[in-house]
């Protein structure tokens, strides 16, 4: 019997590609796994109206973890219309099922490292990060993002019910969208717990305490989003009181944007609420090649589902020219988790050697080796 059970979820489009490039240097790696075939994606929202079937959430109840590739997301409209003929009509609704699993089993945590590797010719568009000495700078970066409340929490309607309207009306600002007629507004929320805030937000600096780390940035707006984004500020400030050897600071969501184009060097571990959380990641990413080279993680107290963060990609979908580096990556996390601690080790080390050398590279990185290319050079570092 496999030392673990892995649900394999290859997704949409592109997941299919790199999640074959996972499994080559998996298996040259003799990871001790079974891994078990599970439906998920748009071609089930399509043909039965349920991107994340009832079959999937099952089998995954009865494995040790999740590796996922990819997923493809439209909107409501768009999702309707593509729809077999015979589950139109039928008041069904598209919900992202990667979202869907968060919430499932409680993946409150989602943890994604951007890291510069040297080499790559991508990393901050191309150009070195010195200090004053005239030394190369990394990135490093971890970003902390709840996983399960905020933006992303999937509270939304369309038209305005009255009966959510009348709710709402004792906030007195609430009133000018009656004139406007309620089937013409449309109302996401912004939801948040001060057990969520608190969970993200210790998570954060328990990995810095954990890692060495000497810095947590929060990523808000509370001069703004006042009551949400003030009760994030306030939970952090709390959090960080018994942490005193880690520098904590506020940065709003705009501002960081900019400093952090400016100065990525200067940040270490980063915390956000969902859609936060969400647009700085894919910020982080840039600085250091592009998703490309993004993994994540999303972390429950008993279960874990890891992805790449990048889509599915359905233009490149069966070609394998896409990246396959953030999905390994991604690999690299689940032996994390697993504390397999020494196969983490020679997984990341293989993937910079590869980085490094620059002999076999992706479209994206300036090469025209193929996905498998890559994944087969780097299970040959990792197996050597």
């Amino acid at each position: 019997m496999a030392k673990y059970r892995i649900a394999w979820m290859s997704g949409d489009g592109v997941g299919n590609d790199v999640m074959e490039a996972a499994r080559i240097v998996l298996d040259r790696m003799k990871f001790d796994a079974e891994y078990v075939p599970c439906d998920i994606g748009w071609k089930f929202w399509c043909t039965e109206g349920n991107a994340l079937p009832d079959r999937t959430v099952k089998a995954l109840k009865e494995t040790t973890c999740g590796l996922f590739g990819a997923i493809t997301s439209k909107p409501q409209d768009k999702a309707k219309e593509e729809l077999s003929p015979e589950l139109k009509g039928k008041g069904l609704s598209y919900f992202s099922p990667i979202v869907g699993l968060r919430q499932l089993f409680h993946l409150h945590t989602n943890m994604r490292p951007c890291k510069s590797y040297p080499g790559n010719p991508l990393n901050y568009r191309g150009n070195k990060i010195t200090n004053p000495s005239g030394e190369d700078v990394p990135i490093d970066q971890v970003v902390f993002r709840e996983n399960t409340e905020g933006m992303y929490g999937g509270v939304e309607f369309f038209p305005l019910p009255e009966s959510v309207y009348t709710a709402l009306c004792a906030n007195p600002k609430m009133k000018k969208w009656k004139d406007k007629g309620l089937e013409n507004v449309a109302l996401s929320t912004r939801i948040m717990s001060v057990q969520g805030c608190t969970n993200i937000c210790k998570e954060a600096f328990e990995y810095a305490k954990k890692t060495g780390r000497k810095r947590v940035t929060l990523i808000e707006k509370p001069n703004v989003l006042r009551e949400t984004g003030g009760l994030m500020t306030r939970c952090f400030r709390d959090v960080a009181k018994g942490y005193p050897d880690i520098w904590s600071d506020e940065v709003n969501i705009d501002a960081i944007c900019m400093w952090m184009f400016k100065n990525p060097q200067d940040y270490s571990v980063l915390v956000a609420e969902n859609m936060f959380g969400d647009i700085v990641s894919d910020l982080c990413a840039g600085l250091v090649g592009g998703l490309g080279f993004a993994p994540s993680a999303n972390l429950g107290d008993n279960y874990a589902v890891f992805e790449p963060t990048h889509g599915s990609a359905p233009k490149y979908a069966g070609q394998y020219k896409v990246n396959p580096i953030a999905m390994l990556l991604t690999v690299k996390l689940m032996f994390d988790w697993l504390k397999e601690n020494e196969m983490a080790k020679r997984l990341e080390s293989a993937i910079a050697r590869v980085i490094a050398d620059g002999k076999v590279r992706t479209y994206d990185m300036g090469g025209n080796a193929s996905t498998l290319d890559v994944a087969k050079a780097i299970a040959d570092y990792a197996t050597a």
